[in-house]
């Protein structure tokens, strides 16, 4: 029980990963990304065949961050004269496009028979606590891309970054270089949603294209939804919250009389589809709310009267 308990806080720390790339992309960036799960594989796959070549494992995830980066600054150049829907409808057929690609492509990634035998990075000597030691390690590496992120997006680049997303024709006509400001953030989003991927398979030392389905986009939305979108730390308690919630259900659907493993699996989705709509209906900002709107709730109440009904304007 308890390696099975070391795992799922080491999932965690993917998921959480995995949410951090989407609330920078989707909550500070203003783009709807629905290819999450794409470059998620992109690491996933770039990681385990460099390490297969002998390179160094950090070395390894490092080439799947920046591969899954550049890739996203592709793409939000292609994508450049597309919002919203539109966006979100190309970004979710790349993810479809790199799964099939990992399927049928079987000299380079052998197809559906996946990759097996991915180097562990605490293999050898710490093979006995390798599963301890990963956990760690992955809560490090959240740890720091969190502040990382936080420094970021607490600066002059993150306060015009949100301008653009709040309205990219006032933040062009003010000067802001729009293009350029969705670039980078796509990439830092994607990349950091790359490094998930690329721990994700040493962790597990086997990657198929099965593990990479539209289902996990949905279960990371469900996290930052929850968490709050605009927030790094929502993300990650969304995170946590989401991997709490799937793991828990198992249990409880295999309590229930007369329902086998594959109705289990269909009353677990159930339940998390109604707890996304649940969280949208009653809380729809999340459990944490964007800063500036905590302030201006703040100043209103201090002020004492322009709560009562009179709109507020976001400031940056």
């Amino acid at each position: 029980m308890t390696a099975y308990l070391i795992f799922v806080a080491a999932i965690a720390g993917i998921y959480a990963l995995m949410a951090m790339g989407l609330a920078t992309i989707w909550g500070q960036g203003g783009m709807v990304n629905l290819g999450l799960v794409g470059f998620f594989a992109l690491g996933a796959y770039t990681s385990a065949l460099t390490s297969a070549h002998g390179l160094p494992v950090v070395v390894a995830w490092l080439a799947g961050a920046l591969l899954a980066g550049a890739v996203g600054v592709l793409l939000t150049l292609s994508t450049r004269r597309m919002r919203g829907d539109y966006l979100a409808i190309v970004s979710l057929g790349f993810a479809e496009v790199i799964r099939l690609v990992a399927n049928n492509e079987t000299w380079l990634t052998k197809g559906s028979d996946g990759i097996s035998g991915i180097a562990s990075p605490f293999a050898g000597a710490l093979a006995e606590y390798a599963n301890l030691l990963n956990m760690l390690m992955i809560w490090s590496v959240v740890s720091v891309v969190a502040w990382i992120l936080t420094r970021l997006l607490r600066s002059p680049y993150g306060r015009a970054l949100r301008a653009v997303r709040d309205d990219d024709i006032v933040a062009a006509v003010a000067g802001k270089r729009v293009l350029s400001y969705k670039k980078k953030t796509f990439f830092l989003g994607a990349a950091v949603t790359g490094l998930a991927g690329a721990i994700y398979a040493h962790l597990t030392s086997y990657i198929a294209p099965d593990g990479f389905v539209p289902l996990l986009t949905i279960y990371i939305f469900l996290a930052v939804t929850l968490g709050g979108y605009t927030r790094l730390k929502g993300a990650v308690i969304g995170a946590v919250a989401v991997v709490a919630l799937l793991e828990g259900t198992r249990f409880v659907a295999e309590l229930l009389p007369g329902v086998n493993a594959v109705q289990a699996s269909a009353v677990r989705e159930f339940v998390i589809a109604v707890a996304l709509i649940a969280m949208m209906q009653c809380r729809s900002e999340g459990l944490l709310k964007e800063r500036h709107d905590m302030a201006n709730q703040k100043g209103e109440e201090r002020d004492g009267g322009s709560a009562n009904g009179a709109p507020h304007v976001a400031s940056q």
